[in-house]
């Protein structure tokens, strides 16, 4: 025989009433607006969301952006293909090689190029690297908002390796500017793989490390199962990609779905949800770094021999020996820095699996060495379009852990 265990004060019966119909959109007094941010640990960045409130329950939620935008389309169409490298580090700035490669790859497929093998393998190192460092920060800073302060400190201990490795492969730690249009600055340094190899040795344990800690964590799941359900014809209407739409139970990745940098190469699994929660996205990057790993040893080992820059020399730069003692090098490059690589007029399309979702980026070239219009498809701004409809409903200390889980970053968004 079951017994019902009901609550001796009555009041607290009447108080989990109010919430549950309020929890179902029913107004029971005044609505209270308040600001979160844009200056708030748990917005991640510049992003003020105005809250209308039903005592703790969200009934209206606005997301202001705008706070970091810096008219990067409007500089890029100013600039030559070559010069607007540098401001896509500034995009998604926690994967900027990863943003590299993208605009990279679009800039080429309007020349008409493709990368020699030992280019495109170096690549996949830059973005899968750049994934997990993503990642990394991503689930740590998610964890810190809602009060797990080990797990921050285990990623970010890892995420700081990647900083050394990047630095070793570029020359900085944070924008990079590594990748040229038709290549690379440089090749990678000798031991590199190595390095690579020792990261990935120590990454797999502490990551088991921090699934121990959160993934069947009471606190952890009381915070994040069934909270920011995001359905899977939700996400799709909603244009979300990466992570967030996988979550959901989206099984679509670009790597899969379009092949680009000879991804088809490589074995790899494409981590989704069921439910579409916070805890199901949590645990989407949780694997996807998994799979980064897999793809990082995969590359490592098949790492061809031969050149990194695609066989264009009217458009490539000459190496810098042949400038320092030949006219006829020093005049070709002196026109290629002046003026730009010549591209044809056209119109193309690029989108890049970035640790966010789909960075894309559309180009409409009138021929010659700048765009005529390039628009930017920051995987962030389609991310955060959901949030509206998202966040009525919840509580206010559901707020950090859907934000978190969303994972975006204002300077793409805001462009």
């Amino acid at each position: 025989m079951s017994t019902v265990i009901e609550s001796p004060d009555p009041a607290a019966r009447t108080l989990a009433a109010e919430h549950e119909a309020r929890r179902h959109g029913e107004l029971l007094g005044e609505t209270l607006t308040i600001n979160m941010g844009p200056s708030h640990p748990s917005t991640h960045g510049v992003l003020r969301i105005v809250l209308e409130l039903d005592g703790e329950i969200i009934t209206k939620a606005d997301a202001d952006i705008g706070y970091l935008h810096r008219g990067d389309e409007k500089i890029a169409e100013n600039m030559q293909y070559n010069q607007f490298v540098p401001y896509t580090d500034r995009l998604d700035y926690l994967a900027p090689l990863a943003n590299n490669v993208a605009y990279a790859l679009a800039v080429e497929k309007l020349m008409g190029w493709e990368l020699p093998p030992r280019g495109q393998a170096i690549r996949v190192v830059c973005c899968e690297l750049a994934r997990i460092s993503s990642h990394l920060l991503g689930i740590g800073a998610y964890a810190m908002d809602i009060g797990a302060m080990t797990v921050f400190l285990y990623t970010f201990k890892h995420r700081e390796v990647v900083y050394n490795l990047t630095e070793q492969l570029t020359g900085a730690r944070f924008t990079t500017s590594y990748t040229r249009i038709g290549g690379m600055t440089r090749d990678i340094p000798p031991g590199f793989a190595q390095q690579v190899r020792a990261f990935i040795d120590g990454l797999l344990p502490s990551l088991d490390e921090v699934d121990n800690l959160l993934t069947r964590n009471p606190i952890w799941l009381d915070r994040t199962k069934n909270v920011g359900v995001i359905s899977g014809e939700d996400a799709i209407a909603y244009g979300l990609t990466g992570p967030n739409l996988r979550g959901s139970g989206v099984d679509y990745d670009l790597r899969k779905a379009h092949p680009y940098l000879g991804y088809e190469q490589y074995e790899f699994d494409v981590p989704v949800g069921s439910v579409g929660d916070c805890y199901d996205r949590y645990l989407v990057r949780m694997a996807e770094m998994r799979q980064s790993a897999r793809i990082l040893i995969q590359a490592l080992d098949k790492m061809p021999s031969g050149p990194i820059h695609v066989d264009d020399p009217k458009n490539i730069l000459p190496p810098k020996t042949d400038v320092m003692t030949k006219m006829e090098e020093l005049i070709h490059q002196f026109i290629i820095t002046t003026q730009g690589i010549d591209a044809p007029a056209g119109e193309v399309y690029f989108g890049a699996e970035n640790p966010k979702g789909e960075l894309g980026f559309y180009i409409h070239s009138k021929g010659g060495g700048v765009p005529y219009r390039l628009k930017i498809r920051a995987p962030s701004f389609a991310n955060l379009s959901i949030v509206p409809s998202l966040l009525p409903g919840h509580y206010v200390s559901d707020v950090p852990a859907i934000l978190g889980s969303i994972d975006f970053v204002m300077g793409e968004c805001d462009r």
